[in-house]
């Protein structure tokens, strides 16, 4: 396992929330203001400001500005902030980090790096970012990082990038290079390739997740390229959201709201869960008998039951969600 050096100043604000709601991710091209403006009002939980590929390689410098004026000048309340550099094998990724750390650090939540291969590239991003953050005075640690899997060796090292750094919130798929580097054969991103019936994501996205779970990270689903399709859209986010990933990136508005409600919990699931954490609650306590089982309607509940109905509460209530119904004892 291969980690930053050791030292107190090095490891994370244990006030910094590493589980924040990503069900929406908006990609907006670092390099059009009129983007970036428009971002700013709609319902997503995090927007990242793209410096890799919406930006063109003569775009890049001048867009680095710009995303510093907005995230210093524009109104990201109630949005996880994060752009994204270029990967570690270009010239572009450490004037990526300084120009934006340095300009607007304090009103930054996470770097994502993309294409991310093996853990020491976790390693230096982490130590430029704590260089940046002494140099200029910044809560050490604070600034997440967003780490992107788009390769077989990136998938085959996931476990290693997973634990390389406390900054590490969230793994995240890349579809369409993953797809290139292992010679899928499909041109349609987030599709099903030609001739294979099963699903050809499967354990890709059980992967990443299973990594992401070891560390207590959240795990993302990649973009969906047919961006008018919204019934398309839904399909493919609901096998990630099936399987336990807490959101999906979008590249439309129209993606928006499809993917918020996707990775949220049904109101149903939602009034169940809490109903299942008071029931247990009041069970186990003195007054209810101090029991380790109890029924629920037609259901046994359990401390298992607990633990997976704290998984859908959790979600509900990030998403803002208002339970329907309240859990009443039985007259003894």
């Amino acid at each position: 396992m291969i980690r930053p050096p050791a030292s107190p100043q090095a490891v994370s604000a244990p006030s910094v929330n590493r589980l924040r709601p990503r069900r929406s991710c908006l990609a907006v091209p670092g390099s059009s203001p009129r983007f970036l403006e428009k971002a700013q009002q709609l319902p997503a939980d995090q927007v990242f400001l793209d410096l890799e590929d919406a930006c063109a390689p003569l775009a890049k410098p001048e867009a680095r500005h710009t995303i510093v004026k907005f995230l210093n000048e524009g109104d990201w309340t109630g949005k996880t902030r994060v752009v994204r550099v270029n990967d570690w094998t270009t010239q572009w990724t450490y004037r990526d980090v300084v120009t934006v750390v340095e300009g607007a650090g304090q009103n930054l939540d996470c770097v994502m790096l993309p294409k991310v291969q093996d853990a020491q590239q976790i390693v230096a991003l982490d130590l430029l970012l704590t260089q940046i953050e002494r140099t200029m005075g910044f809560e050490v640690g604070r600034i997440g990082i967003e780490a992107q899997i788009e390769n077989a060796a990136g998938l085959v090292n996931v476990d290693a990038i997973a634990a390389a750094s406390p900054r590490i919130e969230t793994i995240i798929f890349g579809p369409a290079d993953f797809m290139a580097s292992i010679n899928m054969k499909t041109l349609v991103v987030g599709e099903q390739p030609p001739g294979y019936p099963a699903d050809a994501y499967h354990y890709i996205l059980m992967r990443l997740l299973m990594a992401a779970r070891m560390h207590n990270l959240q795990a993302i689903d990649g973009p969906y390229l047919q961006i008018r399709n919204v019934d398309g859209f839904r399909e493919v986010a609901g096998r990630s959201a099936a399987l336990g990933f807490d959101g999906k990136w979008v590249l439309h508005p129209g993606q928006v709201e499809a993917a918020n409600e996707v990775y949220s919990p049904a109101q149903e699931d939602f009034d169940r869960a809490e109903l299942i954490l008071d029931a247990y609650d009041w069970y186990t306590s003195e007054a209810g008998g101090r029991k380790g089982s109890a029924m629920l309607g037609d259901e046994m509940i359990d401390e298992a039951s607990r633990k997976m109905a704290l998984v859908v509460s959790g979600k509900g209530r990030a998403a803002g969600m208002t339970r329907t119904s309240v859990f009443q004892p039985p007259e003894v």
